[in-house]
């Protein structure tokens, strides 16, 4: 078996999950495991932060599979639903609905359901992605409330800039005054909100990146705000190579000794989900990697990633050598790290873990990889 494995730790997601009930104690937590639990397998993070009284999915089939796991608690599909055997079938399960467009009334008021569902109302209050209007709110809430399939409305919106300095006084005075009056709950926060904006803390909270222990605020790093990283994505040196001056390595040579370079061969790459543009980069003619750590000792990629593996420098980490543990991110190099000098962001890398990558628990078993 080849050395890869991405290991998921439970202590660190419970960290990261008392971290938001710390900052929101009296809001309810929907947990965001949408993208297969943000790549560390749905089930993985469900089983890992059971006390969450929610789960906000993007797909019927993974709120399915949570409720045939066991879950019992508010299940809500953040798209809500394309169909009205869709609807339907989400009814059957008792799950949540976010309603952000008049089809979707449609199919609500179509149909007859056996038990009505709670809906999520979304509000663009300047995402400008999904939801009603502010103008055309509350015509969609009184449409809703006169559905005999709609048993509650949660009132909802999804801050655009809440990670940056501009922060969401507008778009929240926007749903504020759009909803006065309105006693029903609300749900308004994401991560950043959560970790920047106490006033928004409302009835729910949906936290998402991070529950995964990577920071939501460009900048900032996760350890500031106490959250701990839940996947080590690791590997180990399968080969070494050492390279004179003027001898290069990898597809295209993109890398060049200027001097003798000791270089370690790694069993991950483009199809494990490392970034293949994660190789060498060029800064004002100065070459740089990718920060990784190899036998805990910080040093950095090299060359160009292949689909299987990668190259990395061990000149300064004499001793090591086939067999050397190496870590891609985790622990020791956060993957907001590894994110930024791909010019990319902490949640694209965790979700593109690939399915042939083995997952294994810290304290259990992997259920879902």
């Amino acid at each position: 078996m080849r050395p890869i494995l991405a290991t998921i730790s439970y202590s660190a997601l419970n960290n990261n999950l008392k971290i938001v009930k710390g900052h929101a104690p009296k809001s309810k937590v929907m947990a965001v495991v949408k993208a297969n639990g943000y790549g560390h397998g749905l089930l993985n993070v469900a089983h890992g932060i059971n006390e969450a009284d929610g789960f906000a999915v993007l797909s019927l089939g993974e709120a399915i599979d949570l409720r045939e796991a066991g879950f019992q608690q508010t299940i809500l599909l953040l798209e809500g639903v394309f169909s009205k055997t869709e609807m339907a079938i989400a009814a059957s399960f008792t799950l949540d609905v976010v309603v952000h467009s008049i089809p979707q009334i449609e199919m609500l008021e179509a149909i007859k359901f056996n038990k009505p569902v709670t809906v999520h109302l979304k509000m663009n209050t300047g995402m400008n992605r999904l939801g009603f209007v502010p103008a055309d709110y509350l015509t969609a809430y009184n449409r809703l409330q006169a559905c005999k399939n709609v048993s509650q409305i949660v009132l909802m919106t999804h801050f655009a800039t809440a990670d940056e300095d501009i922060g969401i006084a507008k778009p929240l005075q926007l749903f504020q005054e759009t909803t006065q009056g309105l006693e029903n709950a609300r749900s308004l926060a994401n991560s950043a909100t959560i970790l920047r904006h106490p006033e928004a803390h409302v009835e729910w909270v949906r936290p998402g990146i991070m529950l995964y222990g990577a920071s939501p605020v460009t900048g900032t790093p996760a350890v500031e705000f106490g959250l701990q990283p839940v996947m080590s994505l690791t590997s180990e040196i399968i080969c070494v190579q050492t390279l004179q001056a003027g001898e290069s390595v990898g597809y295209g040579h993109r890398f060049t000794a200027s001097k003798a370079t000791r270089v370690g061969i790694v069993a991950c790459g483009y199809a494990d989900g490392f970034p293949r543009h994660a190789g060498q980069y060029c800064v004002d003619d100065d070459q740089y990697g990718i920060p990784i750590a190899v036998n805990g000792k910080l040093t950095q990629t090299i060359g160009r990633v292949s689909m299987d593996m990668l190259f990395v420098d061990l000149t300064e980490i004499p001793e090591a050598n086939i067999g050397t543990p190496v870590e891609l991110w985790g622990k020791i190099v956060p993957v907001d790290v590894v994110a930024e000098a791909c010019g990319t962001v902490g949640y694209e890398l965790l979700c593109a873990v690939a399915p042939r990558v083995p997952f294994n628990i810290e304290d259990g078993e992997a259920l879902n990889g």
